[in-house]
């Protein structure tokens, strides 16, 4: 059984934490050094202090042993207390001193020999180390505070920093969900005498590449509704024109040619009115699934529709959403339409509550359609169409904010469901059908 590792927690991840570990590490590795290089120095000039007083006092009670003289107190041949490594050493000839705690104290000894054994001296250090000893709290409290002051400068800093960074996140964000009037706007950008950042040139960048694609789109929907337009006048006459050829097969291929291309020109304008988002919503508030069960018998097609009742007893009224009533029956016959096209019988309508799902029995729908919705133009091999139905959907399916998903069945199909706004009864004691748009049953 393979172990689960540890994984750090996201936040570990963002650049004020790591800038904030980063600044903390430095400071303390910093702090580290200069409060060492700080320390031996001190510590190394008291200590050669204290051994130079040390040595020559020894040099004194040498003196007066010598001469045969009382000697001074805490001197004599081999003191107890005395460290024997010391002891040694002056025994073999040679003076030394050693710092070693005596009765509780730091002591500062020095020996040298007399007679074959130690002569030794002491002297008080306690002064040494505890200057020693408030250099090393000074240092480490000065560390301390340096390395708050530090952080809070550089979190100062960073945030600064990654607060434009996640502005610019933002815009792209909106932007890739269709706002493209989203922009950075960093004053660093707008004003060039100010010095920019690496930030600002990200930001300004974003705003190029936002005003560019901008314009490129509006370009692409100008065109779009300009060919149009511009071929609605010609089919028109094109259209009276085929209706007064003699009958014969040839006079039916010209007209089914012009209804075809009648069709798609009305669905490129009416894409062109979504991409500019011109259109009007007339909201009202109608039954669904009577409004689902005739667009079903309005297209022409086997289409079976199934509504899920409310459970029995308790009371519950048909479901009555807030709509677009001609928008959803764009929606809803699209779908229908796009599943006897491309799928196979049956194609089953089911209306459950605000969602409405139409699922076919066919191939389901292609890996691009799933992975990044519909697109114009483009269909499976071999298959009919322009691609236009579903994309029309998805544009009406968001002017009367539903939600259009796709899916396939496990067992098989394309399943598009299309979930919309349900409408909520304030006042509960209002007698049904009080809403003068709420359909007919």
């Amino acid at each position: 059984m393979r172990r689960r590792r540890m994984r750090a927690p996201a936040w570990t991840a963002t650049l004020a934490w790591k800038s904030a570990v980063f600044i903390t590490v430095m400071c303390c590795a910093f702090a580290a050094l200069l409060g060492a290089l700080v320390h031996t120095a001190v510590s190394r000039e008291t200590v050669a202090e204290a051994r130079t007083e040390a040595l020559s006092r020894l040099n004194d009670v040498t003196a007066a042993y010598k001469a045969g003289e009382e000697l001074p107190p805490g001197s004599g041949i081999d003191p107890p207390g005395l460290p024997a490594s010391l002891r040694a050493l002056a025994v073999s000839g040679h003076q030394g001193t050693l710092v070693a705690e005596y009765h509780g104290r730091p002591t500062m000894w020095a020996a040298g020999p007399a007679d074959g054994r130690a002569l030794a001296t002491a002297i008080d250090y306690s002064r040494s180390a505890h200057v020693i000893d408030s250099l090393d709290r000074a240092i480490v409290g000065s560390s301390l505070l340096a390395i708050g002051a530090t952080l809070l400068v550089g979190a100062f800093a960073v945030t600064r920093v990654t607060r434009r960074l996640h502005q610019t996140a933002q815009v792209a964000r909106r932007i890739g969900a269709g706002d493209l009037d989203a922009r950075v706007d960093d004053p660093r950008t707008s004003d060039p005498s100010r010095p920019q950042d690496e930030v600002a040139i990200v930001a300004g960048a974003l705003d190029t590449m936002a005003s560019t694609l901008q314009r490129k789109l509006l370009a692409e929907q100008r065109f779009t509704a300009d060919v149009a337009h511009e071929l609605r006048t010609p089919l028109t006459g094109l259209s009276a024109a085929a209706e007064l050829l003699p009958a014969g097969r040839p006079a039916e291929l010209v007209r089914d040619r012009v209804r075809t291309m009648r069709t798609l020109t009305e669905d490129l304008l009416e894409i062109s009115r979504l991409d500019a988002r011109t259109e009007e919503v007339d909201l009202a508030v109608h039954e669904l699934a009577p409004l689902a069960v005739r667009v079903a018998s309005a297209s022409g097609t086997e289409t079976e529709v199934r509504v899920v009742e409310a459970e029995a007893g308790t009371g519950a009224r048909p479901v009555r959403v807030e709509t677009d009533k001609r928008r959803l029956e764009r929606v809803l016959g699209n779908l229908i339409a796009n599943a006897h096209q491309h799928g196979r019988p049956p194609v089953v309508v089911t209306v459950d509550g605000p969602v409405v799902t139409v699922r076919d029995h066919g191939p389901g729908f292609p890996d691009y359609l799933l992975a990044g919705g519909p697109q114009r133009f483009r269909t499976e091999e071999g298959g009919k169409g322009h691609g236009l139905g579903l994309t029309i959907a998805v544009g009406q399916s968001a002017a009367i904010g539903a939600e259009l998903v796709f899916a396939n069945a496990e067992d098989g199909g394309a399943v598009a469901r299309l979930t919309l706004p349900e409408y909520v009864r304030l006042d509960s004691g209002e007698p049904p059908g009080h809403d003068d748009q709420t359909e007919a049953t």
